[in-house]
């Protein structure tokens, strides 16, 4: 998924999504000479800043001397804007997530529909990569529906050639990501875990994204485990919520009594979507409590936002589990959150989470949407400083070379090996993992392509 959300899902949280936008009329015959494209961008740049100076969580930072018109676009204003995010108990800026994307790029993945940043580029092939050591790159993840998801290919897949080139190190990121996510057609060499090779030429094209990849059950040392892959909280939200009905029911059917979410590469999304599946997973008795508070800065306190658990379904898990990595951002990071209080909630995955307890919503600046990040979330606790992520609490190595619901991938069977014995540690010596700085440095490129936000779609400009 990459770094575009939606403005067309109407109701996040309490309020219809009203988007206010000023028509601009050409007089042809001389009256009123016409708008060129220049001052149209012009006007952008200037509507982006004014937005920043109104609702960004510290437009006090803003120097009077900013510039909106040194700058190229909105997006590159909203990028600007960062280096004066300055929060109490941190050295450097912590915003890392406001940006701004063109009207018809935000609207184009409304309905979940798989797309790239490139406008040159309609569409992508539907998979992503990551390195598990240098040299040994993997497909991550695939959307079922996308050229590569229909061509076959899984999860745990070795990218030993891309466009002919055997160049596959983490020194090449940059090109990897370029053949990957913004090349019209790329080819492919993937060795298959059979030890098979297969060549495959794959052609960009939009798609309908999946949110929940998987959801199965397992019956292991005495327990019931749900476990559900959910990659995103983005899309149509209706048939979210239908699937998430769905996986919970089942659960609920098979008599689940420990669960097991992988969120390890979600970047977020809605918050009502990470609202709906903490009904679903916290205890009966959170139902009707504080669940979240959505904080704005002083000039828009009118806007703050209290939400409370409903419990939904049935399900009273005696353990729930993430696992989660570098790529779990924003409204996973939230769920986890706002559950903390209410159960034990334990991590697995091999880093820290992304750190991002603040989200945004789009605003209208000309052709584009501009998102500077414009609140703050804590939950019933009033914990909510987590810029620096959540550490798991069992350091895994992700499993790159197994496909999901494997029992023997790395993260799942740590979070198995906790359900069923009560630890994360294995009799004998304990092998302490940590991933290889280069390695996290090339992922860190690699993802950057995914969105990662937190998304209140209320629509107060």
């Amino acid at each position: 998924m990459k770094n575009k959300t939606s403005v067309q899902f109407v109701i996040l949280i309490f309020f219809m999504g009203i988007f206010i936008s000023c028509k601009k009329n050409k007089d042809n015959q001389g009256t009123t000479p016409p708008t060129d494209s220049t001052t149209l961008a012009a006007k952008a740049r200037d509507s982006a800043l004014i937005d920043a100076k109104d609702f960004y969580l510290w437009y006090n930072d803003i120097p009077s001397t900013f510039n909106a018109q040194s700058y190229a676009d909105p997006g590159a204003i909203m990028t600007a804007i960062r280096a004066y995010s300055n929060e109490p108990g941190y050295t450097s800026p912590v915003d890392k997530w406001s940006f701004g994307v063109l009207k018809t790029d935000w609207n184009q993945l409304s309905g979940g529909i798989g797309s790239t940043d490139n406008v040159s580029v309609d569409g992508d092939f539907g998979f992503s990569v990551f390195f598990r050591v240098d040299g040994d790159l993997r497909v991550k993840l695939v959307e079922r529906l996308s050229p590569a998801g229909i061509a076959g290919v899984q999860r745990g897949w070795r990218v030993t050639k891309i466009n002919g080139s055997t160049n596959i190190n983490i020194a090449n990121a940059d090109y990897i990501v370029n053949s990957v996510f913004y090349s019209a057609s790329s080819t492919f060499t993937f060795l298959k875990p059979d030890g098979t090779s297969v060549d495959m030429t794959l052609n960009a094209t939009t798609y309908p994204q999946q949110t929940v990849y998987l959801d199965s059950v397992y019956h292991l040392g005495g327990k019931t485990i749900g476990y559900m892959v959910m990659n995103s909280f983005l899309g149509d939200t209706a048939q979210i919520n239908s699937d998430l009905q769905n996986v919970m029911n089942n659960f609920s059917t098979k008599n689940v009594t420990d669960i097991v979410v992988d969120l390890r590469y979600n970047g977020g999304g809605y918050v009502s979507l990470q609202q709906k599946l903490a009904d679903y997973l916290a205890p009966t008795s959170a139902n009707d409590q504080l669940m979240m508070k959505e904080t704005f800065n002083d000039k828009h306190q009118n806007y703050n936002t209290s939400l409370y658990f409903s419990k939904a379904g049935p399900l009273n898990p005696n353990h729930i589990l993430f696992i989660v990595s570098q790529s779990t951002a924003s409204a996973s990071e939230l769920l986890i959150n706002n559950l903390k209080p209410y159960m034990t909630v334990k991590l697995v995955g091999p880093t820290n989470t992304d750190g991002k307890p603040v989200g945004f919503f789009p605003i209208s600046a000309g052709d584009w949407y501009v998102f500077p990040v414009s609140f703050r979330s804590t939950n019933s606790a009033n914990s909510g400083s987590y810029f620096n992520g959540f550490t798991p609490d069992a350091i895994v190595a992700d499993g790159l070379d197994k496909d999901w619901g494997d029992t023997s991938e790395s993260c799942l069977a740590k979070a198995i090996k906790y359900i069923t014995t009560g630890t994360f540690i294995l009799q004998g010596a304990q092998q302490i993992f940590k991933e290889d700085a280069a390695v996290s440095a090339a992922n860190s490129i690699l993802d950057k392509a995914s969105f990662k936000g937190m998304i209140d779609a209320r629509g107060m400009r």
